[in-house]
């Protein structure tokens, strides 16, 4: 692990491997998906059943044929994401705002990146385990690999130990730190399936490690999370759905041009997040790459982080390649 940099623009410390950074979007698989694959696991959760039998508020024109895969997929027909700070005060009216809302397209025929598609499934997962999102992942996943410095809405204690995101001049008008920088996330209290989580590098590895493992087939009995080998490779195919879409089940895969750089192999997986987070692993080079940055400080206006991520994975894959003999 390396650290690289200082904590933000007007903040001079140093940042270090235990600097905690806002996830964005990696939220999406490090929670949502992970929970997901254990109710999958369990029998809890059908990927072909529709939405609408866990969850009748979503309701709408079509409606009745959006499956979990679809919202793992980005193909449900959503659209990318609601005004819900703007256009909804309180939690409860945010989510059904999302519930109600219009299908854009016909299920499994377009991907859209999809934030709505994230909250919903987080309804769905609340709903199957009658626990909130936050709850059953700590009990479930963040506990038990021992993730220390992984949670939403961190505690006041943790304010000097993460990095701050943007000034926010549409909605809180001030910094944040330590506050989930997605607005719709915001609206929802901190805790949803498209954004909200924090967490540090090295807790990131252990999470990949395990994942990595899981996959293989190496986990040892009673290690958990405990997910068969046979349900994350299914989470982790290339899904084709809408066909040609490089997405598997929460996850995605590379392409090019992609943040995967051009080194990993074709059975590589991992995502982004919009502060500036990254995760990519590769079960065949049996290694992960894990780029945590808040590129939004001071403003989202910087966008070299497209740049950054690709080379970052290059460079690694690079450093850890075999000397030729």
């Amino acid at each position: 692990l390396a650290a690289v940099g200082h904590y933000a623009r007007n903040d001079a410390r140093p940042v270090t491997p235990a600097t905690i950074y806002d996830l964005a979007s990696l939220t999406k698989v490090i929670g949502l998906t992970t929970a997901c694959m254990i109710l999958v696991h369990e029998g809890r959760l059908g990927l072909d059943t529709a939405v609408q039998r866990y969850l009748p508020e979503f309701r709408g024109p079509n409606k009745e044929r959006v499956t979990i895969r679809h919202l793992l997929t980005h193909s449900a027909g959503l659209a990318a994401d609601l005004p819900l700070y703007d256009s909804t005060r309180t939690r409860a009216a945010a989510l059904a705002f999302v519930d109600t809302a219009p299908l854009l397209w016909e299920p499994g025929v377009h991907f859209t990146y999809s934030d709505l598609s994230a909250i919903v499934l987080m309804q769905v997962v609340e709903r199957v385990t009658g626990e909130p999102l936050d709850r059953f992942l700590a009990e479930r996943v963040v506990d038990p690999l021992g993730m220390t410095s992984t949670r939403f809405v961190p505690p006041p204690s943790w304010r000097s130990r993460i990095a701050p995101t943007e000034v926010d001049t549409m909605f809180r008008h001030r910094l944040l730190i330590g506050e989930v920088h997605d607005e719709s996330a915001a609206r929802l209290g901190g805790v949803s399936g498209n954004a909200g989580l924090f967490s540090s590098a090295p807790d990131l590895a252990v999470f990949a490690t395990w994942l990595l493992d899981a996959r293989a087939g190496r986990l040892t009995p009673g290690r958990r999370p405990g997910v068969s080998s046979s349900t994350i490779a299914e989470f982790l195919r290339r899904q084709d759905i809408p066909p040609g879409s490089s997405r598997a089940l929460g996850w995605d895969t590379p392409s090019q041009p992609s943040s995967a750089g051009t080194r990993l192999s074709e059975h590589a997986f991992g995502h982004t997040g919009y502060t500036g987070t990254s995760i990519w692993m590769d079960p065949e080079k049996d290694l992960f790459i894990i780029l945590l940055t808040n590129r939004v400080n001071p403003t989202r206006a910087n966008t070299k982080i497209l740049q950054v991520r690709p080379r970052v994975a290059d460079l690694v894959v690079n450093a850890l390649r075999e000397p030729d003999r």
